[in-house]
């Protein structure tokens, strides 16, 4: 009997020091971070403010790589036929992820299925913003002004099926205005847009506008999430400006392909956690009124499966013009 225990022992410190190896050797080159946009928008931003120190704390360089399109899906695709050994990621927005799948009818992967979440990166307040050539100071204002000239305002948006797409349409059916979608290869080339007067308005992420409002280049009129900012605290949120009940967001995360070792998703979460906690990128998160999440990969694919039901359910009664 003690024979069997003492080998019992001696097979679970072996399987223990498998694991241990496993995660040890993991990563041994350097690792490819996709971006689904053009440089200079959100998910940009967020991916070379960590990628640094994701570097750093995983003795490996982290190299972001811009893969831009069909909103998100082509970075997605791209990462879900990837090799699952944690050497191809994607910094992805709620856009690619929970929201794509019920615009596109054939999506050429299963968001659900074919990628594995790591962990929710940060999360991100989008805001109504114009350009200061519209006379608009205030969300009824613009209200006021869009249905005077219905189909004549447009608005920019990162892609279709992008957070700030669905926002301009969500605003369109709940003010009961019509507006004419503008979209662009990501948020980046459209605040440029918004900046050159090419288009008037736009539901831009925090991320890529806050700046611009500070500098008065851009001008704020309303919050599209349930509370104020502390960083703008004078800007209403849309929903207490006569839109009740208007609320979305944007989120970034980390995702890996399915059937990426549970190992190296933990080790990969680990470091994650450790570089939002860096106060170099905290204070910087901080500075664009977002907020550093940096959860476990099981509750941010909780999220992920409860969001994907929210907008399957939210684009059914938008309707199809976002397809």
């Amino acid at each position: 009997m003690k024979t069997l225990f003492v080998m019992a022992v001696g097979v679970w410190l072996m399987a223990l020091g498998a694991v241990s190896q496993a995660e040890d050797a993991y990563p041994q080159q350097s690792i490819r971070l996709l971006v689904p946009a053009e440089p200079g928008g959100a998910a940009d931003f967020i991916a070379r403010l960590i990628s640094p120190v994701l570097s750093a704390n995983l003795g490996q360089a982290v190299v972001v790589e811009n893969k831009s399109g069909a909103s998100g899906t082509i970075a997605g695709n791209l990462v879900a036929k990837s090799k699952p050994n944690g050497y191809t990621l994607l910094m992805a927005q709620n856009t690619s992820i929970v929201i794509a799948p019920h615009i596109y009818k054939h999506l050429p992967y299963n968001t659900l299925k074919d990628l594995a979440p790591v962990t929710l990166v940060i999360s991100v307040p989008n805001i109504l913003v114009v350009n200061p050539n519209v006379p608009a100071k205030t969300v009824n204002e613009f209200i006021a002004l869009a249905k005077a000239k219905p189909g004549t305002f447009s608005f920019g948006s990162a892609g279709i099926g992008s957070p700030s797409h669905i926002a301009g349409e969500m605003f369109d059916k709940d003010a009961g205005v019509q507006m004419l979608h503008v979209p662009y290869q990501g948020s980046a080339p459209a605040v440029t847009a918004l900046l050159g007067n090419q288009i008037p308005v736009m539901f831009a992420p925090i991320t890529a506008v806050l700046p611009l409002i500070k500098a008065n280049q851009l001008r704020a009129l309303g919050v599209t999430t349930a509370g104020r900012l502390p960083s703008l605290p004078n800007v209403p949120t849309i929903a207490e400006s006569g839109v009740p009940g208007f609320d979305i967001g944007s989120w970034f995360g980390l995702f890996a392909p399915a059937n990426t070792p549970p190992d190296v998703i933990a080790r990969l979460n680990r470091a994650v956690a450790e570089a939002l906690k860096d106060p170099r990128v905290s204070a910087a998160i901080a500075k664009m009124a977002s907020a550093p999440v940096g959860n476990s990969s099981a509750a941010f694919a909780a999220l992920v499966h409860t969001e994907d039901q929210q907008y399957a359910d939210l684009l059914k009664k938008i309707g199809p013009q976002l397809r």
